[in-house]
């Protein structure tokens, strides 16, 4: 019998409780460059909120770089702090770990841990397999200035990151507008489009923040049946200047969750 990732996986998770793993396909996608970061969606180890992020930089070709996250709401503000021990590794298809680092960690509120580093070459030599990879965030002996409430946790958690490139000519969308200065109400939004996995639309506010021209992305249906999973997405909103040609754009990478509302992002133009 074969197995795969995902029967490795499943088989760690009573084991590694208070352990997310990260499964990322399409690792060519930033091996190449042509994403910059993708990180998972929040989870939860210890009472607290946490975020494993892969990115990449320009100075140092030869390395991924896996930085931890600390998103909960009750780590804004001043005066507070978080600490514990993290363990960053990666997962082989047969289940075996390699260490990449174990290191304890403080989160405050200027305060990051710095991310670590894994090389190109030991991560295609032997965790890269059909273009995916796994990732693995351990959190334990966590200290928190305020009080927490952990839950035990009897499993650890997973998910699954594809990263996908949409050919250019089948992901732009024109929303051409006529009779604008006739638009009455606070927002319009455009139809709906499709570009990979998700519908979209875009959203207008004519007087949007501190009366400035607003426009939002906003993620919509999915194409398919399938699972359910955030959407990142790397895109660019363009007002185009049919006078003088002097367009104004602005591009983000932005993750769109898949459950509640839209997340939108706004761009002032």
């Amino acid at each position: 019998m074969v197995s795969t990732f995902e029967d490795t996986i499943k088989g760690q998770l009573t084991v590694r409780r208070n352990s997310h793993f990260m499964m990322v396909d399409g690792m060519s996608k930033l091996m190449t460059r042509k994403v910059n970061q993708c990180w998972s969606s929040d989870f939860h180890i210890a009472g607290l909120q946490w975020r494993l992020v892969i990115s990449w930089k320009n100075a140092q070709k030869d390395n991924l770089y896996l930085r931890l996250r600390i998103t909960d709401k009750k780590c804004t503000g001043s005066s507070w702090n978080v600490k514990c021990r993290g363990i960053f590794s990666l997962v082989g298809e047969r289940g075996n770990h390699h260490l990449l680092e174990s290191f304890p960690a403080c989160f405050k509120e200027d305060t990051k841990p710095n991310p670590k580093s894994i090389p190109w070459g030991t991560l295609k030599q032997w965790f890269l397999v059909n273009d995916k990879a796994v990732f693995m965030t351990e959190i334990i002996n966590v200290v928190a200035s305020f009080p927490v409430t952990p839950i035990a946790r009897n499993m650890g958690t997973a998910e699954c990151i594809k990263l996908i490139e949409v050919p250019q000519n089948n992901s732009r969308f024109t929303w051409k507008i006529t009779r604008f200065s006739s638009f009455s109400g606070k927002r319009h939004s455009s139809y709906e489009f499709t570009v990979g996995p998700r519908r979209w639309k875009i959203m207008m506010y004519p007087e949007g923040k501190a009366g400035n021209f607003s426009l939002y992305l906003v993620a919509s249906d999915y194409v398919t049946s399938s699972p359910k999973r955030p959407t990142f997405a790397n895109y660019k909103l363009r007002v185009l200047d049919q006078v003088n040609r002097n367009h104004h754009e602005s591009g983000t990478y932005t993750e769109f969750p898949f459950l509640g509302l839209p997340l939108y992002t706004v761009k002032h133009l």
